[in-house]
Protein backbone atom coordinates (compact mmCIF):
# COMPACT_ATOMS: atom_id res chain seq x y z
CA UNK A 1 0.00 0.00 0.00
CA UNK A 2 1.53 3.28 -1.10
CA UNK A 3 -0.10 6.46 0.26
CA UNK A 4 0.66 9.63 -1.65
CA UNK A 5 -0.70 13.08 -0.70
CA UNK A 6 -0.68 15.83 -3.30
CA UNK A 7 -2.22 19.25 -3.89
CA UNK A 8 -5.41 19.05 -5.94
CA UNK A 9 -5.42 21.82 -8.54
CA UNK A 10 -9.00 21.46 -9.79
CA UNK A 11 -12.32 19.78 -9.12
CA UNK A 12 -12.02 16.48 -10.97
CA UNK A 13 -14.85 13.94 -11.08
CA UNK A 14 -12.96 11.75 -8.60
CA UNK A 15 -12.53 14.65 -6.14
CA UNK A 16 -16.15 15.73 -6.61
CA UNK A 17 -17.30 12.23 -5.65
CA UNK A 18 -15.34 12.18 -2.40
CA UNK A 19 -16.48 15.72 -1.53
CA UNK A 20 -20.06 14.62 -2.18
CA UNK A 21 -19.52 11.67 0.17
CA UNK A 22 -18.24 14.17 2.77
CA UNK A 23 -21.29 16.38 2.31
CA UNK A 24 -23.66 13.42 2.63
CA UNK A 25 -21.86 12.18 5.75
CA UNK A 26 -22.08 15.62 7.37
CA UNK A 27 -25.72 16.29 6.46
CA UNK A 28 -26.85 12.80 7.46
CA UNK A 29 -25.25 13.20 10.90
CA UNK A 30 -25.89 16.86 11.72
CA UNK A 31 -28.86 19.23 11.31
CA UNK A 32 -28.25 21.30 8.18
CA UNK A 33 -28.15 24.58 10.14
CA UNK A 34 -25.04 23.31 11.96
CA UNK A 35 -23.23 21.88 8.92
CA UNK A 36 -20.17 23.94 7.97
CA UNK A 37 -18.85 21.74 5.16
CA UNK A 38 -17.91 23.86 2.16
CA UNK A 39 -19.50 23.43 -1.22
CA UNK A 40 -16.87 21.92 -3.53
CA UNK A 41 -16.82 25.04 -5.71
CA UNK A 42 -15.80 27.16 -2.70
CA UNK A 43 -12.76 25.01 -1.95
CA UNK A 44 -10.79 26.38 -4.87
CA UNK A 45 -10.16 29.92 -3.68
CA UNK A 46 -6.91 31.80 -2.98
CA UNK A 47 -7.06 31.21 0.80
CA UNK A 48 -7.64 27.43 0.55
CA UNK A 49 -5.31 24.62 -0.54
CA UNK A 50 -6.90 21.22 -1.19
CA UNK A 51 -5.03 17.95 -0.77
CA UNK A 52 -5.88 14.48 -2.03
CA UNK A 53 -4.69 11.18 -0.55
CA UNK A 54 -4.23 8.28 -2.93
CA UNK A 55 -3.56 4.66 -2.20
CA UNK A 56 -2.05 2.93 -5.21
CA UNK A 57 -3.33 5.79 -7.38
CA UNK A 58 -6.94 5.77 -6.13
CA UNK A 59 -8.27 8.89 -4.37
CA UNK A 60 -9.41 7.76 -0.91
CA UNK A 61 -9.15 10.92 1.18
CA UNK A 62 -9.28 14.67 1.07
CA UNK A 63 -8.30 17.51 3.35
CA UNK A 64 -7.78 21.24 3.04
CA UNK A 65 -6.22 24.18 4.78
CA UNK A 66 -7.80 27.62 4.87
CA UNK A 67 -5.51 30.46 5.85
CA UNK A 68 -7.30 32.66 8.37
CA UNK A 69 -4.47 35.15 8.92
CA UNK A 70 -0.66 35.21 8.71
CA UNK A 71 -0.25 32.76 11.61
CA UNK A 72 -3.58 30.92 11.97
CA UNK A 73 -5.14 28.40 9.61
CA UNK A 74 -8.08 26.02 9.63
CA UNK A 75 -8.09 22.31 8.89
CA UNK A 76 -11.07 21.89 6.55
CA UNK A 77 -12.98 19.27 4.54
CA UNK A 78 -11.28 16.24 6.09
CA UNK A 79 -12.80 13.03 4.75
CA UNK A 80 -11.61 9.48 4.19
CA UNK A 81 -13.76 7.07 2.21
CA UNK A 82 -15.38 4.43 4.46
CA UNK A 83 -13.43 1.59 2.81
CA UNK A 84 -10.12 3.23 3.78
CA UNK A 85 -10.92 4.36 7.31
CA UNK A 86 -8.61 2.99 9.97
CA UNK A 87 -5.71 2.68 7.54
CA UNK A 88 -3.92 5.88 8.63
CA UNK A 89 -5.12 8.13 5.81
CA UNK A 90 -6.59 10.77 8.15
CA UNK A 91 -3.53 10.85 10.40
CA UNK A 92 -1.22 11.15 7.39
CA UNK A 93 -3.38 13.90 5.91
CA UNK A 94 -3.34 15.97 9.11
CA UNK A 95 0.45 15.56 9.41
CA UNK A 96 0.91 16.58 5.77
CA UNK A 97 -1.30 19.66 6.16
CA UNK A 98 0.46 20.67 9.39
CA UNK A 99 3.86 20.40 7.64
CA UNK A 100 2.52 22.51 4.76
CA UNK A 101 1.15 25.06 7.27
CA UNK A 102 4.44 25.32 9.19
CA UNK A 103 6.34 25.88 5.95
CA UNK A 104 3.92 28.76 5.24
CA UNK A 105 4.51 30.45 8.60
CA UNK A 106 1.36 29.14 10.29
CA UNK A 107 1.71 28.70 14.06
CA UNK A 108 -1.81 27.63 15.02
CA UNK A 109 -4.24 25.20 13.39
CA UNK A 110 -7.92 25.09 14.31
CA UNK A 111 -10.88 23.04 13.16
CA UNK A 112 -14.62 22.57 13.60
CA UNK A 113 -16.15 19.11 13.88
CA UNK A 114 -19.34 17.38 14.92
CA UNK A 115 -20.18 16.24 18.43
CA UNK A 116 -22.40 13.25 17.71
CA UNK A 117 -21.32 9.60 17.59
CA UNK A 118 -20.60 9.64 13.84
CA UNK A 119 -17.82 12.18 14.42
CA UNK A 120 -16.28 10.36 17.40
CA UNK A 121 -13.44 8.78 15.36
CA UNK A 122 -12.53 12.23 13.98
CA UNK A 123 -12.55 13.82 17.43
CA UNK A 124 -10.40 11.00 18.78
CA UNK A 125 -7.95 11.39 15.89
CA UNK A 126 -7.62 15.14 16.44
CA UNK A 127 -7.22 14.69 20.20
CA UNK A 128 -4.52 12.03 19.66
CA UNK A 129 -2.67 14.52 17.45
CA UNK A 130 -2.68 17.23 20.13
CA UNK A 131 -5.81 19.21 19.30
CA UNK A 132 -7.82 20.52 22.26
CA UNK A 133 -11.31 22.00 22.59
CA UNK A 134 -11.46 25.75 22.14
CA UNK A 135 -13.89 28.60 21.71
CA UNK A 136 -15.47 29.21 18.33
CA UNK A 137 -13.24 30.96 15.80
CA UNK A 138 -13.96 32.68 12.50
CA UNK A 139 -17.65 32.55 11.59
CA UNK A 140 -18.42 29.40 13.58
CA UNK A 141 -21.22 29.31 16.12
CA UNK A 142 -21.00 26.50 18.65
CA UNK A 143 -24.04 24.33 19.33
CA UNK A 144 -24.85 20.91 20.74
CA UNK A 145 -23.97 19.57 17.27
CA UNK A 146 -20.47 20.96 16.85
CA UNK A 147 -17.27 21.95 18.59
CA UNK A 148 -13.97 23.63 17.75
CA UNK A 149 -10.45 22.39 18.45
CA UNK A 150 -7.04 24.01 18.11
CA UNK A 151 -3.33 23.25 18.30
CA UNK A 152 -0.12 25.24 18.24
CA UNK A 153 2.13 23.77 15.57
Amino acid sequence: MELVITIEESLTDELAQILQAHWLFCTSSTPIEHVYALDASKLFSPDITVFGARIDGELVGVGAIRKLDAHHAELKSMHTLAKSRGSGVGKAMVAHIEDFARSSGIERMSLETGTNEAFKPARELYKSLGYNSCDAFGDYVLSEDNMCMTKLI
